[in-house]
């Protein structure tokens, strides 16, 4: 019942895999993998009573889906095998995930550098339970789309890709227009999630290429341990976060002829899935690789280059998301914080989780002292309407609870009242 995924297609694969299917068939470079579709999920939640999970924490949801048949065991193995036992990513792809209408960026469950059946066994079983995670739920309910008995969650597992350099990319939705490319080192998750702070570029229609270089702090990579043979060494699954070293931390992590060549991949994407769209790609041993293409829902603000506006605003950040809002800064750390948010409260935290979703469905507005306008927490942000502003250094320190405060998402400015 596994589906490769240059077959893949959204009916049976969900819209992630479909598209991907799609880009490998047009001759892009996407990693090999295949696709445990809709048909399995549904064989293997078939004695679950799932209509009651809907509401359940996400725990009481995971317990209930691990606990059903452990799901093509064999199958998988055998699958693995053919693509050589390496390390893989596995990624979710459900049916209403990275459509046109609503791209659940990062609300449902993937995981990077799984080894052996049994360990992908366990995160494709992740990936269905988090369908009935509560910032899947939140999303689903702020877009409209209430969650019903036809959810269906497919997984996709891929060659894992030992990223040195990894990033985002929205393609033009209008000829002359720029690409936008944001970009920092080792593996995706720390630019989709909010967690650093990434170079920005934009790819002129003429070619010319203006960026801003950002202090990058920390990436993402999978621990190779030195210490054993290299088979195994290359199937080391353990990811760990590192301090960039002082040179390399404001050192821009392309060049102006990657970043032309990353905008023209973007234009065969968008050309191949027939729009303007928002790209995940990685660069390992020199190669470029597309993880991952969704439709753009909802634009980001116009640049300002470099980051940051004149004037009496106390802060200056990356507009994130359109609009403006006044309201109470509500500083908001980690999950203990969250019973203090009150409707219309502005988060300042240090980044936004995708497990923070019901937060922003109460929120006026957004401050994150880190990420950039194409992460995860931005995409969310301008879907709800949300004003945001991203990148600003010590937020959660100059900022104090209670303070009365500006956040215009459009020029990146945060002003405090008696600015």
């Amino acid at each position: 019942m596994l589906v490769p995924l240059r077959r893949s297609v959204t009916g049976t694969c969900g819209s992630k895999a479909g598209a991907l299917g799609a880009l490998l068939r047009a001759g892009l470079p996407v990693p090999d993998g295949f696709v445990v579709p809709f048909a399995a999920y549904l064989d293997a939640v078939r004695d679950l009573d799932l209509g009651r999970l809907t509401g359940e924490p996400d725990d009481a949801a995971r317990r209930v889906i691990e606990a059903g048949p452990a799901p093509l065991i064999d199958a998988l193995a055998r699958a693995l095998g053919r693509l050589g036992d390496p390390p893989v990513a596995v990624r979710s792809s459900a049916a209403k995930e990275d459509t046109a209408q609503a791209s659940a960026a990062g609300q449902h469950d993937s995981f990077l550098a799984v080894h052996g059946a049994d360990e992908v066994a366990r995160a494709v079983r992740a990936c269905w339970a988090s369908l009935f995670s509560p910032r899947a739920i939140a999303y689903r309910a702020a877009s409209g789309h209430e969650p019903s008995g036809d959810l269906l969650m497919a997984v996709i597992v891929q060659r894992h890709v030992d990223a040195e350099i990894s990033g985002v990319m929205f393609t033009p939705a209008h000829p002359g227009e720029a690409t936008r490319i944001e970009a920092s080192w080792g593996l995706g998750p720390s630019i989709v999630e909010g967690r650093v702070t990434p170079d920005a570029y934009h790819v002129a229609g003429d070619g010319s290429v203006t960026r801003t270089v950002a202090d990058k702090r920390q990436r993402l990579d999978r621990r190779l341990d030195r210490r054993l043979d290299r088979r195994l060494d290359r199937r080391g699954t353990r990811l760990v976060v590192r301090d960039v070293p002082a040179a390399a931390r404001t050192r821009p992590v392309i060049d102006d002829t990657t970043a032309r060549r990353l905008a023209e991949l973007g234009k065969r994407v968008s050309d191949a899935l027939g729009g303007p769209q928002d790209v995940e790609w990685a660069i390992e041993d020199g190669r470029t690789w597309i993880l991952q293409a969704r439709p753009i829902t909802a634009a980001p603000p116009p640049p300002i280059l470099p980051y940051g506006a004149p004037g009496e605003a106390t802060l200056t950040g990356v507009p994130g998301s359109h609009g403006t809002v006044t309201g109470a800064a509500r500083i908001v750390r980690g999950y203990g914080d969250f019973a203090r948010v009150r409707p219309g409260d502005i988060l300042v935290c240090p980044f936004t989780d995708p497990a923070w979703t019901p937060l922003l469905r109460i929120a006026g507005g957004v401050v994150t002292e880190t990420g950039g306008v194409l992460s995860h927490a931005a995409i969310v942000a301008r879907e709800h309407g949300i004003p945001a502003v991203l990148g600003v250094p010590d937020a959660t320190s100059r900022l104090r609870d209670d303070t009365v405060i500006t956040v215009d998402g459009t020029t990146g400015t945060v002003t405090t009242a008696d600015a």
